[in-house]
């Protein structure tokens, strides 16, 4: 059974993963017949208040909090290596605009986590295919911007893909329910929450980014 990274970044859209983007990445990975191996970085980082979306000043493990999507089983990425896995997803939410990496704060000057930065290039130097939704292609373009120039979407923001194309990726826009395949480096991306105005467009888009995931391996 192929096994597809799931790396998350805490647990919820303000300071984690998009719990609704990460929960249809498992769906589709489990449609496919294939194995979803969760993880995420051993972390702290800045808890928002989810009903007023305000920080609270305490802090929060990601690997932790990333552990009530995985239903606790987890692991902390830095013990995984691209030789354990056929293919890697990132769904987004702003934990991997903030704890994946700081592209929040810095934009195109952003700096990956390291264990993260690790893994990605692992997967790019064993081609294997790598997924990224909503605005965790921030994260690829941050890695592979100036060595590769993927291809990749966050949708039609052009504030966000400006930032992109400093970074030397090329953004290209993608309606909601579509996604973005670049075959050369094996990147597939999709725009979920960056576009999206109903669940049930989340829902397509990123049933088709999986499945293009898949296909690559």
């Amino acid at each position: 059974m192929k096994k597809v990274g799931v790396v998350l970044s805490g647990c919820g859209v303000r300071d984690g993963s998009e719990i609704h983007e990460a929960v249809f990445t498992l769906l589709a990975i489990d449609q496919c017949g294939a194995e979803a191996v969760c993880m995420a970085p051993d972390a702290e980082f800045p808890e928002t208040n989810h009903a007023t979306m305000e920080e609270t000043g305490a802090k929060r493990n990601a690997l932790v909090e990333s552990a009530r999507i995985a239903r606790g089983d987890i692991r902390n990425i830095a013990a995984v290596t691209a030789a354990d896995l056929d293919a890697v997803i990132f769904p987004g939410g702003f934990g991997a605009a903030k704890n994946l990496c700081d592209f929040a704060v810095k934009g195109a000057a952003a700096s990956v986590h390291p264990e993260v930065a690790r893994l990605l290039k692992e997967m790019a130097a064993a081609k294997k295919p790598i997924g990224a939704i909503c605005i965790a292609p921030v994260v690829t373009a941050a890695v592979f911007g100036k060595e590769l120039a993927p291809t990749l979407t966050i949708g039609t923001d052009a504030g966000t893909a400006a930032e992109i194309g400093k970074t030397g990726a090329r953004h290209q826009d993608c309606a909601v329910t579509e996604c973005v395949v670049d075959r050369e480096n094996k990147l597939v991306s999709t725009p979920a929450y960056m576009l999206a105005t109903h669940i049930s467009e989340v829902h397509e888009g990123i049933g088709k980014c999986v499945r293009e995931v898949i296909a690559l391996i």
